[in-house]
């Protein structure tokens, strides 16, 4: 009967260490878990702040558009019926359509009908220039720089 009573308070024994031992388990997982959390709250911190900076980023870099915007539409409503504005854009197969079709109107000008030529390229011109001034910077960029609209 005494190596009964030894067993079970052996048993005993190695049940309450078992309880101690899965109690300091899951302390120790709470803590790791605690600890988890806020490697992850730091992280989305970290990375609230760089998307931050990319939106300011690319603000500049809208901004910096506003430039190309602005000479475009200018030289679109000056010189429009030549295409600078369309060089200026990367457009440059629209740019030599403009410029051999207002060429052209130039050398048949003696015969009536190449100021007419002169006078629509003008006008095409004119009217791009005034729409791409018109256009936010972000609808701009958006259409005829990013989109490659080539035409109004």
């Amino acid at each position: 009967m005494s190596d009964e009573k030894n067993l079970g308070d052996d048993l005993n024994d190695m049940l309450g260490d078992a309880k101690e031992g899965a109690k300091k388990a899951a302390d120790k997982a709470g803590e790791m878990a605690d600890e988890a959390k806020e490697k992850a709250k730091e992280f989305a911190d970290e990375a609230k702040e760089t998307a931050s900076e990319f939106a300011e980023s690319a603000k500049e870099t809208f901004a910096s558009k506003d430039n190309k915007k602005i000479l475009a539409g200018i030289l679109g409503i000056l010189f429009g019926a030549f295409g600078i504005h369309k060089f200026v854009l990367g457009y440059q197969k629209e740019g030599i359509i403009l410029l051999v079709v207002t060429i052209i109107g130039i050398v048949l000008s003696c015969v009536g009908i190449g100021v007419l030529v002169v006078w629509v390229t003008g006008l095409i011109g004119l009217i791009e220039g005034i729409i791409y001034l018109t256009k936010s910077d972000e609808d701009f960029y958006n259409t005829y720089q990013a989109g490659k609209k080539p035409w109004f």
